[in-house]
Formats: C-alpha cells, structure tokens, sequence
C-alpha cells in the first residue's frame, strides 16, 4: 500500500479511504439536482446523466466490484468567494484523476473511476448522436451515479471540509481488491 500512496500524492491527491460498495446510498435525490441542470451539463455529455444510466443501473456497476476508494483534492482559495480558484482546483482535480487513471492502466484492467462535475475532454462532445471519442478516458461523477459526496467522505474517513479558503473535490477508483493486491500490497 506504501507503493500506492506514493502514487496518490505524485498525482496530486490530498486524502484517501475505502468504502465497501454495497455500504453505498445512491440516491434519486442527489441525481434530480443533475436534473435541474445547475452546472448546464445535464443531456450534454457521455459522463452526465442521463448518458451514465439510471440510478439502479449506476448502483449495479458500482456493486460489480468488492471496494470504492475515495479520493479528495484539497486546494486553496483566496476567499471562499474565489470562483475562479474552484474553478482551476475542479480542473486540478480531474487531471488528478486522469494521471491515476493512467498510471493503474499499466496494471490492471478491471476498473474504473469516478471524477468531479462531467467531463471536460472535448471542446464539444459528441452525446448524443456519436459514441464518445475517449471512452477510456473519460469518467463519470459522483454525483451522477446518485452518491452524496459528503456522507461519502464521511463513510470513508475522508475530510469533506478542509476549513476556511479551501475547497475539496471527491473521486473515486472502484475495483476489485485482490487484483488491486496482486499489483499494489
């Protein structure tokens, strides 16, 4: 595990903890607040609802494996009014996510992560008249599967507020535990 959290902080993550899956809530609640389109990404890409699947297909992906790792970024800010600094940690996060994303692929296969907030991979995504241009790449979000990201932190053991002038951001790689051992313990 020392050789993995290494790599954690090389790729920029602040904290991590475990979850069993089948501990998880998905909840329609936290999907109607994608729905409502707040961050104007609802229907537009391949890694937002409804292009991810329904909360119970979300929740069965999710369960097909045996551990949920969470993952935060913590980044400072000026104020806590400082727009434009969550803005560039959100982008911080998911470059986080994409280096541990592939740095895993160069020894396992069956897994996948969740990032923050849709995807950013193309200036125009192709949803939904084409398939996605980088199905590898791209990554779904928390909140998009239905998961309340600071009950989330909190069955992890994770912080979800790191205090005053910083925002945190929540990931996760979900995989099975003995082919994470087999390359990782």
């Amino acid at each position: 595990m020392e050789n993995f959290e290494k790599l954690l902080k090389d790729c920029g993550f602040y904290q991590f903890g475990v979850v069993d899956p089948m501990e998880i809530k998905f909840r329609d609640e936290i999907r109607k607040m994608c729905e409502v389109n707040t961050c104007r990404m609802y229907g537009k890409t391949w890694a937002c609802p409804p292009a991810v699947g329904t909360i119970p297909e979300c929740r069965e992906k999710v369960q097909k494996y045996n551990s949920f790792m969470v993952l935060t970024g913590k980044y400072e800010l000026e104020d806590s009014f400082d727009f434009e600094g969550m803005q560039e940690g959100q982008q911080k996060f998911r470059v986080s996510c994409r280096a541990l994303k592939e740095k895993i692929q160069e020894y396992m296969s069956n897994y996948f992560m969740l990032s923050n907030e849709g995807c950013d991979l193309c200036k125009e995504c192709t949803y939904p008249n084409a398939p996605c241009r980088f199905p590898k790449r791209a990554m779904g979000s928390l909140e998009a599967y239905g998961i309340f990201v600071s009950e989330l932190a909190n069955q992890a053991g994770v912080k979800y507020n790191n205090g005053p002038n910083t925002v945190t951001y929540l990931g996760a790689f979900v995989y099975n535990k003995e082919n994470f051992e087999k390359y990782f313990e």
